[in-house]
């Protein structure tokens, strides 16, 4: 079998083709790389008693906190002051020590007095990570796993949590704050925490080896459309484009992957509303920054114990149509509430703004039909493709790149319907070139060469964008 595919063996040796330098240097880097991780006896002996050691400060914590609630009087504990509950967890903590013949140096000391304080004050071992900026996001698979994005890349922490028990009572300590609830019968919840990050656990049974946590932490400070440029988001060329198309009240649709980056996208894009009109934002967890002057917040709510009082995002979009908006904004589309949000933008709210999950803007119209579809409203194909392509005028697909890095990979105008079939042009692309050291990637963001389809309405409304923007620019 492949015998016809196989080299003749009377035939000549080919000649031997020498590698590339390049190559040369990268495989001796990969071998560096595994030369590395390979540990001496006397290292991994060092990683097991640090490792036990870490185990014992834990069991300490452990017994230290619950000696703390014991000993303190709850009832009083938010009129302390910081300095005094601080004052308080010091004593307790040398008291505990010395009773369980543990010695620790300053710094372990000072270490597990301020984890007390967070078990007491806070969220336990996930205070450290919500407290540092270089974090945005923190994952925890079970007791002993807790993960952190940095930079777009995931990254195992040293933080862990005694036991299951341990995970489940900071999970607890987070919904009861909010009033929602997390057990056996209802194990699942999305919450917010009070610094606005967003919260999602998953408990057993659902979670087979141990309690899941999500969070997405809120940035206090909002990406400018300035810093996004800098930061190499997007072009200044592609920036005029989207001022005017927010300013002409273009109706737009952020799409993207988890963690791409539309929710900082659909920040940046209202900075250019203007502060004379009326918006109403629609979220299922609130975490917009609009920083307008008459904006009206709304968040849905899950059913309590009984399994009543929800509120969806389109019972609130339905409300928020009585409420006199300029522009409607909804946090993310995802569900029913899609036909209520494409009527609003064929109604006379234009420049009303959503996001979605999708790979790329002929995704996302797919992912509109869909939804429309799974809502129960029994509409011709081509009826409910014009309703999209009447409503949605234009479509600002984000991703993450396997670097990490978060790219405006296309900027697409839906032009009309030809047809049955929407039509679409991309004016602006992200054309990747190379792949660099430490698998950065390098690539530039360039105009197709089609002036955009609302070029005339710009030009009427002020925004006299110039031609030599939807040229690509050599170089």
């Amino acid at each position: 079998m492949f015998r016809r595919y196989q080299r003749n063996q009377e035939a000549p040796t080919p000649p031997k083709i020498e590698a590339a330098p390049e190559e040369i240097a990268f495989k001796q880097r990969q071998r560096q790389e595994r030369d590395k991780k390979k540990m001496s006896q006397s290292e991994i002996a060092d990683v097991q008693r640090e490792s036990k050691r870490q185990d014992k400060l834990l069991d300490v914590r452990m017994e230290l906190h619950k000696r703390l609630l014991e000993t303190l009087n709850l009832a009083v504990l938010d009129k302390a002051t910081e300095q005094e509950l601080r004052q308080e967890i010091t004593i307790i903590t040398r008291e505990g020590l010395r009773d369980a013949g543990v010695v620790l140096n300053g710094s372990e000391l000072e270490q597990i007095n301020q984890d007390l304080f967070d078990e007491v004050t806070g969220l336990g071992p996930l205070e450290i990570l919500l407290k540092d900026p270089s974090v945005n996001d923190i994952l925890v698979n079970g007791p002993l796993q807790v993960f952190v994005e940095r930079n777009g890349k995931l990254e195992l922490t040293s933080v862990r949590f005694k036991d299951d028990r341990h995970l489940l009572r900071i999970i607890d300590k987070i919904v009861s704050a909010v009033g929602r609830r997390v057990d056996e019968s209802h194990p699942y919840v999305d919450a917010r925490l009070a610094d606005g990050s967003r919260f999602n656990a998953m408990v057993p049974p659902c979670a087979v080896d141990g309690a899941l946590v999500s969070i997405r932490k809120f940035s206090k400070e909002k990406l400018s459309i300035d810093e996004l440029v800098e930061f190499g988001a997007f072009t200044e060329e592609m920036a005029a484009y989207l001022q005017a198309a927010v300013a002409t009240r273009l109706n737009i649709v952020v799409s993207g992957g988890t963690g791409s980056g539309k929710t900082t996208t659909l920040n940046a894009l209202s900075s250019f509303i203007d502060d004379s009109e009326r918006i109403v934002t629609i979220e299922d967890t609130a975490e917009l920054q609009l920083q307008q002057i008459h904006v009206g917040r709304m968040e849905s709510r899950p059913p309590n114990v009984e399994g009543k009082g929800e509120v969806s995002q389109r019972i609130l979009l339905k409300n928020a149509l009585r409420m006199r908006p300029d522009r409607i904004i909804v946090g993310e589309t995802r569900g029913e509430e899609v036909i209520d949000m494409l009527q609003a933008m064929n109604t006379g709210h234009d420049g009303s703004m959503t996001t979605i999950h999708a790979n790329s803007a002929r995704d996302a119209v797919s992912r509109l039909e869909n939804m429309v579809a799974m809502a129960g409203i029994e509409m011709p194909l081509k009826a409910v493709r014009q309703q999209i392509a009447s409503a949605v005028n234009l479509m600002v697909q984000v991703s993450r790149l396997q670097d990490g890095s978060r790219r405006m990979v296309s900027i697409t105008e839906i032009t009309g319907m030809e047809g049955e079939i929407i039509s679409m042009q991309e004016v602006f692309k992200f054309k990747r070139e190379r792949i660099g050291e430490g698998g950065k990637i390098h690539g530039r963001f360039v105009a197709t060469g089609l002036r955009s389809h609302y070029a005339e309405r710009y030009r009427q409304w002020g925004y006299d964008l110039p031609a030599s923007i939807y040229v690509e620019q050599a170089g």
